[in-house]
């Protein structure tokens, strides 16, 4: 706040709960900046002409028309970087805790529920010597999958194209397509940005091509997996789990994924630490000052 308060007047929504539409539109109407948030969505058609600049406190900006805003000499800016290793390190938790079954582990205790140790008793998957799929190899998968190599993990991964030769040496990556990757892997985890072409890219006959033995884990935005088919899959036994911090319709979650004990579910914690949240802010309030004061943005989206 401190920050923002050198670029004028602050305002800030007193509601603790998401703007509807046309809440948010009449708050910023008049305003020279925004501060987003990634739940937040904008209409370039409903700003004013004094709006300057867009600051999304996310990496990811599926939230925002970026080439409307530009249309009107809007500047769009997100927090990339900062909240890299936060997000890494709650995606592998996550790989942790569906593998191992600690949500069920630890539920089966607070529920005072007999059981003594045996060595069949709540079994789970090992990750040494498996492949881990990643979708997705920009900062946030390269960071995972250098958690991954620590745990013993062979890496594969898909994209939109790969990566520079030095990268797949230093994590001993494979490039695979989507499909050979989707088949083969023990684990996949999900890095890509939500566009239209990633929208429910893990869905049914996806699900289906995967090991029964696999587990998913997704990180990123809730509409790349279609969460029904993912009930479905788990229901049927066509995949072993998945662990997911992100929701297609957040806060609500498919009600069958509640139900089950080899899913485990955040509520959309990926950089909730004190530290990447804090960092994050800051660099929003730092593209409004830089931005207004005609420097330009420091994390620009370009469309």
């Amino acid at each position: 706040m401190q920050v923002l308060a050198e670029a004028g007047e602050v305002v800030v929504s007193t509601e603790d709960r998401p703007l509807t539409p046309d809440e948010l539109h009449d708050l910023i109407r008049g305003a020279s900046a925004v501060v987003s948030m990634a739940f937040d969505r904008i209409d370039p058609a409903k700003i004013g002409p004094e709006l300057r600049v867009v600051s999304n406190v996310a990496v990811g900006y599926d939230n925002l028309d970026v080439p409307g805003f530009a249309e009107r000499g809007v500047v769009v800016t997100n927090t990339p970087g900062v909240l890299t290793d936060a997000t890494a390190d709650l995606a592998f938790g996550l790989l942790l805790a569906v593998t191992r079954r600690l949500g069920e582990g630890e539920r089966l205790l607070r529920a005072k529920q007999p059981w003594s140790f045996h060595l069949g008793f709540m079994l789970g998957a090992g990750l040494q010597g498996k492949t881990l799929g990643i979708v997705g190899l920009g900062q946030i998968g390269q960071a995972f999958a250098k958690r991954a190599l620590a745990f013993g993990l062979r890496i594969v991964y898909s994209g939109r194209s790969r990566v520079a030769p030095e990268i797949e040496e230093a994590l001993g990556a494979k490039y695979l397509p989507f499909d050979e990757l989707i088949a083969t892997s023990d684990f996949v985890s999900l890095h890509c940005p939500l566009t239209p072409a990633t929208r429910h890219l893990i869905n049914a006959d996806v699900l289906r091509a995967m090991k029964p033995s696999a587990y998913l884990v997704n990180t990123t935005r809730g509409p790349v997996v279609d969460e029904p088919a993912l009930a479905d899959a788990l229901l049927a036994g066509e995949i072993a789990g998945a662990a997911l911090d992100v929701f297609e319709k957040e806060p609500e979650v498919e009600p069958r994924l509640l139900e089950l004990d080899n899913v485990v579910v955040m509520p959309h914690l990926g950089s909730a630490t004190v530290e990447t949240r804090t960092e994050m802010a800051l660099l929003a309030a730092r593209n409004v000052v830089s931005v207004l004061a005609g420097t330009g943005p420091i994390t620009e989206v370009r469309p």
